[in-house]
């Protein structure tokens, strides 16, 4: 999932070598924590938050495929 993040999130940015992702895993959960330059951040999150709810879509298809619930939280600097 962290890789799949990653990719999604830096695509979306226009400093990609300032998005840190981190994951921690538990039973069947998935909690990832991002980073992001703040001049990115409104890119990433969108009008209305509309980009941010999509990578999290994708993110949620995803671990449904390996019986996982994600979360993914855009942390403050």
């Amino acid at each position: 999932m962290k890789e799949l993040a990653t990719l999604l999130l830096k695509s979306l940015s226009a400093t990609p070598e300032n998005v840190v992702v981190t994951e921690e895993i538990t039973d069947n959960r998935v909690y990832l924590s991002t980073k992001v330059d703040a001049a990115d951040k409104g890119k990433i999150i969108g009008k209305d938050g509309c980009i941010i709810k999509a990578v999290r879509t994708v993110l949620s298809a995803a671990g449904t495929n390996q019986d996982k619930k994600v979360t993914l939280k855009l942390e403050d600097e």
